[in-house]
């Protein structure tokens, strides 16, 4: 093909002037963002809005959807303020799914169920445990009101890694804690830290929230649910 003088000298003057442009004027598409059930997360939202005196920080917030099957990324890290999403596998509690189905069943608040929780948490400090690094959390309603009592933490597990959910087809168990893979626990240690909010919950098939068996059993025995705990660490109150 022959290229007249006057089409190259054009085409080179095009060039040129693109190269002198900022990378900003030309479009770019933005990766697709995870997809987080609308319902669940204006829960959350409201969660956040009832504890502004308990949270400290609003800017990022975690969000676990039970209603989920444990071999999918279920639990969400959210970015308030630019609306940057990444989402992670979580394990649930062995007591929240006894026959291993890898589908979360009930929540339990009770000490020893070994079950997960569902409600508003309150991030903590960090600390070196049994599992390495962990999160600390605290319960802020009277469906998780324990959690402190129960060590419910945020740590990482060899369970709750992609391979065992490729091969299996689900994860492990927890005791009740929040088990992510060691790549994703570690960006909930930076980007969840301390004082933040962390919000567990499954949905039913109505699209309301699931009380699980703590509030099957409060409901049940027409009692009154424990008040949501009042006093929180030192730390916190500051």
């Amino acid at each position: 093909m022959r290229v007249s003088r006057r089409s190259f000298i054009g085409a080179a003057a095009a060039a040129g002037a693109a190269s002198l442009l900022p990378g900003r004027v030309f479009a770019t598409v933005a990766p697709p963002q995870p997809y987080i059930d609308p319902l669940l997360k204006r829960r959350a939202l409201e969660a956040l809005e009832s504890n502004r005196s308990r949270i400290r920080l609003t800017d990022v917030i975690g969000i676990a959807d039970y209603t989920r099957p444990s071999r999918d990324p279920r639990f969400y890290i959210v970015d308030l303020r630019s609306g940057f999403v990444t989402q992670h596998l979580v394990a649930h509690g062995r007591g929240s799914d006894p026959e291993h189905s890898g589908w979360l069943v009930n929540f339990c608040n009770d000490i020893g169920s070994e079950a997960s929780s569902n409600g508003a948490y309150l991030t903590g400090d960090g600390y070196m445990g049994k599992y390495g690094h962990s999160l600390r959390l605290f319960g802020l309603d009277p469906s998780n009101s324990n959690a402190e009592a129960r060590a419910i933490v945020v740590h990482s597990a060899w369970y709750a890694e992609p391979k065992v959910a490729e091969i299996s087809g689900k994860l492990g168990r927890s005791e009740g804690c929040f088990a992510l893979p060691g790549i994703s626990h570690a960006e909930a240690m930076v980007r969840l830290g301390s004082g933040r909010l962390l919000y567990s919950e499954k949905l039913n098939s109505f699209g309301s929230t699931s009380t699980g068996a703590f509030g099957r059993a409060v409901a049940d025995s027409g009692q009154t649910a424990p008040k949501r705990p009042d006093s929180l660490p030192e730390f916190i109150q500051k």
